[in-house]
């Protein structure tokens, strides 16, 4: 088949002049007429008015729907039927959900829910602990983030372990399990006490009001790590362990009085007593203040005691030099269901500390209760003080829970006596948060992403790339409103257009930048054989400022004349080499993790990378004055890169990718083997976001040319940034040239970013001025989360449709049926989830479409491979289950399956070519039964997607670097940046209608790259017509592709290949264990890998 051949309906052009379709018309088959609709009375699409020259027969979106944004559309439902019988009710998103607790749940009721009795004098009747917790090693891992603003961030691990679960040393409990020890407690009339707090490492003996366990052994259990284990007070529902979660908010430091001085107690309950409920929305929380903590510090307390043993003179003296009492260094860690909310700062040498941090957190957890665990911050990790636990049901009507609560030990009594944490908390679920409710906002009055590190910028332009490069001719014309086209854009040859006409300054940032990679490959007017190294060397030659800033691979070094490449095959030594002696500066930058623990700093420096793609030049701003654009994305200036939405596999061997062969998959002999092709999206930005991009290069750059060691001694230091302000033809962020907020095609624009103040100079010193620039704070780091912030508030704001490609898909762990402990604890998936849940419940048609690669780039069948399936395919899982118990509580199983509402695809090509004499195959062959034989002889690959996009509602669009995983999202792992743009013009709030800008021709010539088509249901993608025709485009791509007999693909998206069956269970497809050609398990398997490093 020919992939863009003239047979299309859309008129593709024919570069390759396949053989044409046998049905010139139709390139896919009709959609079968012999399943009943449900959506039989939707309205039907009219004409599409194109202009007389298109030849393209669109057809026209529907009618108008209802005016307001988030109103129900008219889609025909079948009746709702009777109740259900289950074991347990079904989901209810008004109402408190019980899923998947096999327990009955009381109706809910939305006035003050009872409270327990908190009097003094009141005496308590208990059975056993209502939860199990595990060894307190659990509690004692090192925090590594803090946050200090209000919105939210991503949920991250604060568990630093690093070896394997079995590597855990293995001791005998000196204590019985704790639900005996609890199972006959009757409290006292003048001692209530609150809820069990875990219990000690194993071997370490009861101490009561002071240390739950000592500094050495917490130290041990860090560096063996914790078990995987997951214990439960509800057969396996709920998860009890605490503090392993992902840090996700945000704190500020305002002084504010305290609420309450009363002293509230969390009585220990009945296992089971307490409901597990859906927290869907925001906490607001405040801690105040905690009093008289235990000193934890048990070594400096032990040689406080010894010197004051020793005769006085001699006491005196040793004490003089330690005047300042050295105790407990406390912070609070927030937690729900695995996850860390928030953590506050930490107060160095203090009993009695006052934070008057505020929390804003978004929360999308199943949980019996939230707990504040106070914790003793170290210099190699963390360990535990107490715990307060304030159980779901006391907040969830919405009112403000405040008061002071006693701190807990292991033990369930008070860590000390007298230590008490003043707290505030309130529940405000999705429904009263407006700022979700009509997508992205059409007034002046919007603020775009709220409390984040740079605001929204207005003004400006923003054009959207597809692949490196995209040939005229390559796709559709997408009709716009305003009687305008969709022009792709291209890429590569604009970034090249771009640093060729530079007078200033050029900045490169990547993961990876070559310098013989070649920009433009076809007869674009430049020479093909000019590589990035000689346009760079030009340019610095003529006077232009040109730093590159390349993360250091700490695998590939060069010492004394010894080279080696790296894991990674990164070519940043190689890169260096070139430019050694020119005026180009080159600054190798590693992960750093400097102020983190101890082994944290290791864990960040070898595993983690700095992962931004940005290019910065300045161009003409007219009246011989110049301005900032910047390029931003998932493309690396490097080999492997260069594509077209061809995504040829063998045709270009011997031309546009000679001497750019990529393909990690395959070792050894690789003549003849098939490329593997490359899709990737990317952005350019003219405006005042542009010197947003700007000022994330210069922090970083500063953080990174900082002297170290003996260079310190040197009197002057040469900065080598340009001071704009200093040159008085540039015009500054506020200055920048923009078209008017008239103008039908203005763009606002807002930078986001994943980074801590390791990688960048510029973050406020104190971290309790973290507020002042929305950061969270970790443990002696600020963090800039708002890439995970940015996503949440797209997908909670969405209300008809999204759209996502990107390089993984990995999250919300806590939410799983296992692992629950993993730390993958994004909100991503759980957000998007409950997205489909909320409209199934409203009788509302949404639909997200998701791509991903096909395996993750390298050896399929290697175990780290393996591990990244396994966690993606529990993702998917728990995504299926939450759609499915959604339509079970609407009454709608019978007539609608998960897969009506989300659907997975990857992409891949095939290509019927005779390799002999199109391709040149020379050397030995491969052995008999490797991948490199068996892609030969089939004639097919996967295409990789790295793409990192997300599109919501055909107005909203995020691009970047960040891939949808927590190395991405949590900001202390790998360094990331996103651009968040939408048309204010082109908005649902604006139109009350189908919006037609430049983000809906991006999503519909990207689904014709993907089709090789355009259908006009393609115009409604959240309509049930549109989600089964698109899926079965890609069942029927799967069966050619996976077929024996070699055949030209017309398109390129398939069906991941997995089983969704209407229950929403995921299984491997059937006779598609693993994947062609190349082997490995599709759905993974769980094999000993370092969690971080998969995750």
């Amino acid at each position: 088949m020919d992939n863009y051949g003239s047979s299309s309906p859309y008129g593709y052009p024919n570069p390759y002049m396949y053989p044409p379709s046998p049905n010139p018309h139709q390139p896919y088959p009709p959609p079968t007429a012999s399943s009943p609709d449900p959506y039989a009375h939707v309205p039907p699409f009219h004409p599409y008015p194109y202009h007389s020259s298109h030849s393209f027969n669109y057809s026209h979106p529907p009618p108008p729907r209802p005016s307001s944004h988030s109103g129900k559309f008219e889609y025909s439902y079948p009746p709702q039927p009777a109740p259900l019988d289950f074991p347990h009710p079904p989901p209810s998103y008004s109402t408190p959900p019980s899923y998947p607790y096999a327990y009955n749940v009381p109706p809910p009721s939305y006035a003050t829910p009872p409270r327990p009795s908190l009097s003094h004098h009141a005496s308590f009747q208990h059975g056993s602990s209502h939860y199990y917790y595990p060894p307190s090693d659990s509690f004692s891992t090192p925090d590594s983030h803090l946050r200090n603003n209000s919105f939210s961030g991503p949920y991250w691990q604060e568990s630093t372990n690093t070896a394997s679960d079995n590597c855990k040393p293995s001791k005998a409990s000196a204590y019985p399990p704790l639900d005996d020890l609890m199972s006959n407690v009757k409290l006292s009339d003048d001692q209530p006490t609150a809820p069990a707090s875990p219990p000690a490492p194993a071997g370490q003996p009861l101490r009561m009001h002071s240390l739950p366990v000592p500094k050495i052994e917490q130290k041990r259990e860090e560096f063996y790590g914790y078990s995987n284990n997951s214990f439960s007070g509800w057969g396996s529902s709920y998860h009890s362990r605490m503090d392993s979660g992902r840090l996700s908010d945000v704190s500020g430091s305002f002084n504010e009085s305290m609420l309450s001085q009363s002293l509230h107690i969390v009585p220990i309950q009945n296992k089971g007593s307490l409901r597990v409920l859906l927290l869907h929305g925001n906490l607001d929380i405040w801690v105040h203040e905690a009093k008289n903590l235990p000193n934890m510090d048990m070594f400096h307390k032990t040689l406080g005691d010894m010197f004051g043993k020793l005769p006085g003179s001699v006491s005196n003296k040793i004490e003089g030099t330690m005047n300042k009492k050295i105790t407990s260094d406390p912070y609070v860690s927030i937690s729900v269901s695995n996850a860390v909310l928030g953590r506050t700062y930490v107060i160095s040498n203090s009993e009695n500390p006052v934070w008057s941090q505020h929390f804003y957190v978004p929360v999308a957890h199943h949980a019996a209760e939230v707990h504040f665990v106070v914790k003793d911050s170290d210099v190699v990790g963390s360990q535990l003080i107490g715990i307060v636990a304030i159980p779901v049901e006391q907040i969830y009507s919405g009112e403000v829970v405040k008061g002071t609560y006693p701190v807990l030990n292991s033990n369930g009594k008070p860590c000390k006596q007298g230590a008490v944490l003043s707290l505030s908390i309130q529940y405000i679920p999705m429904e009263k948060l407006s700022i979700y409710h009509q997508g992205v906002g059409a007034g002046p009055e919007y603020i775009g992403v709220p409390g984040t590190y740079f605001p929204l910028r207005k003004g400006g332009t923003v054009t959207l790339y597809q692949d490196a490069h995209v040939p005229d001719g390559t796709l559709p014309n997408v009709l716009l409103d305003n009687g305008m086209y969709y022009v792709s854009g291209k890429c590569w040859f604009d970034i090249c257009d771009a640093i060729s006409q530079a007078r200033r300054l050029i900045y490169i940032t990547g993961w990876s930048v070559w310098h013989k990679v070649r920009l433009t490959r076809d007869d674009s007017g430049y020479a093909s054989d000019y590589t990035l190294g000689d346009l760079l060397r030009t340019k610095s030659q003529e006077g232009v400022r040109v730093l590159l800033l390349i993360w250091d691979d700490p695998t590939s070094r060069s010492i004394l004349g010894y080279k080696t490449d790296g894991v990674m095959a990164t070519h940043d030594e190689e890169t260096r080499r070139f430019f050694k002696h020119s005026s180009v500066q080159v600054l190798l930058c590693p992960r750093s993790g400097k102020r983190h623990s101890w082994i944290k700093q290791k864990e960040v420096g070898t595993i983690y990378t700095h992962h931004q793609k940005t290019v910065i030049v300045d161009a003409d701003a007219g009246n011989n004055r110049r301005k900032v654009i910047a390029f931003v994305g998932g493309l690396d200036l490097c080999d492997g890169r260069y594509d077209t939405p061809h995504h040829p596999l063998f045709r270009t061997l011997n031309t546009i990718h000679k001497d750019d062969y990529h393909n990690p998959t395959f070792t050894g002999n690789v003549s003849g083997c098939p490329r593997e092709p490359w899709h990737d999206l990317h952005s350019k930005i003219d405006g005042p976001a542009a010197y947003d991009v700007l000022t994330n290069f210069e922090e970083r750059w500063l953080k990174a040319s900082k002297p170290h060691g003996i260079k310190k001694l040197k009197i002057a230091y040469d900065d080598a940034l340009l001071r704009l302000e200093r040159i008085p033809d540039f015009i500054g962020i506020h200055d920048a040239p923009s078209i008017g907020e008239d103008h039908p095609e203005v763009w606002h624009v807002q930078i986001f970013r994943s980074i801590d103040s390791n990688s960048v100079r510029g973050f406020p010193k104190d971290p309790k001025d973290a507020t002042s620039k929305n950061l969270v704070c970790g443990k002696n780091v600020l963090i800039d989360m708002s890439i995970h912030t940015a996503y949440v508030k797209a997908i909670r704001a969405a209300q008809h449709y999204i759209y996502i490609e990107n390089q993984y898909f990995i999250g919300s762990s806590y939410n799983w049926s296992q692992h629950k402990d993993l730390g993958a604890n994004n909100l991503i998936p759980m957000e998007i989830a409950l997205k489909i849940a909320e409209k199934i419940k409203a009788n509302e048609r949404f639909a997200v479409y998701i791509i991903i690669p096909m395996w993750p780039e390298g050896v399929p069948t290697g175990a780290a491979t393996q591990r990244i399936l396994f966690w993606q395919n529990k993702t998917m899982q728990m995504m299926y289950e939450t759609i499915y118990k959604a339509l079970v509580e609407a009454g709608l199983e019978a007539a609608f399956s998960p897969q009506d509402y989300l659907n997975f695809f990857c992409l891949g090509n095939r290509e019927a070519v005779n390799l002999y004499d199109n391709v040149g195959v020379n050397g030995a062959p491969p052995p008999a039964n490797s991948p490199q034989a068996a892609s030969r002889s089939s004639q097919r690959f996967m295409i990789y997607v790295h793409s990192k996009g997300m599109i919501v509602d055909d107005e909203y669009v995020i691009l970047g670097s960040a891939n949808i995983n927590q190395r991405s999202m949590e900001g202390t792992r790998d360094s990331e940046i996103a651009m968040g743009a939408y048309q204010p013009h082109h908005t649902w709030a604006r139109k009350n209608t189908y919006p037609h800008g430049q983000i809906h021709g991006y999503r519909m010539s990207l689904w014709a790259e993907h089709t090789g088509t355009l259908e006009e249901c393609f115009l409604q993608p959240e309509s049930l017509e549109c989600v089964r025709r698109v899926r079965t485009m890609g069942e029927m791509n799967w069966r050619q592709y996976s077929a024996n007999e070699v055949t030209e693909m017309q398109g390129h998206l398939l069906k991941y290949p997995v089983e969704v069956d209407r229950k929403g269970k995921v299984r491997s497809l059937p006779g598609y264990e693993e994947f062609p050609d190349v082997g490995g398990k599709i759905v993974g398997s769980f094999l000993a890998m370092k969690e971080n490093l998969t995750i």
